[in-house]
């Protein structure tokens, strides 16, 4: 039978090694268009930069700030997206502030349908890329660089302990040997 520092030692590298390969990440939420929140931008590129720089997740939320009664948050499809088209919406909430959360990867576009759409056609709208680096950008819209804010951080803090996880085992196996 093994003794018990070799079982201990077994165990502890047994641990570094779950511990080295499990990352723990947690949901961001993102305030929609930050201080502004959701409503008719100043410019009809307001959103497409805000999502600039951003790397959205299953999981995430987004945040949409906006008083009831003078705006609503609309999910739509590209071509109604493109076209501000506010015929066929999939969902609509009609009360602020919403939170949606992230529950599938691809391009999710929202619009507000306020004002038979000039919302929208004024530049309320966002689109959003999920499962890749890349963010989604207007069709036809220039490059645009960052907005000031910075983004929210790509981990949390429970992601950085689970980085620092392996070091603490490894150090707690190399105490057995002296």
């Amino acid at each position: 039978m093994a003794n018990p520092m070799s079982m201990t030692i077994l165990v502890v590298v047994v641990l570094t090694a779950l511990a080295a390969v499990v990352q723990v990440t947690e949901a961001v939420n993102y305030v929609v268009g930050d201080t502004t929140g959701w409503a008719v931008p100043s410019s009809s590129t307001f959103y497409t930069t805000w999502v600039n720089g951003k790397n959205f997740s299953l999981g995430d939320v987004l945040e949409f700030n906006f008083m009831t009664g003078q705006h609503d948050v609309a999910t739509v499809n590209k071509i109604a997206y493109d076209a501000c088209s506010i015929a066929n919406t999939i969902t609509t909430v009609n009360t602020g502030p919403y939170n949606y959360t992230i529950n599938s990867t691809g391009t999710h576009y929202f619009i507000c349908t306020f004002s038979s759409g000039g919302h929208c056609s004024g530049g309320q709208k966002l689109a959003i890329s999920v499962g890749s680096s890349t963010s989604a950008a207007s069709p036809g819209s220039p490059p645009t660089t960052p907005s000031s804010s910075p983004p929210p951080p790509a981990g949390s803090s429970a992601s950085s302990l689970a980085a620092t996880l392996p070091l603490v085992f490894m150090t707690i196996a190399l105490a057995f040997f002296y």
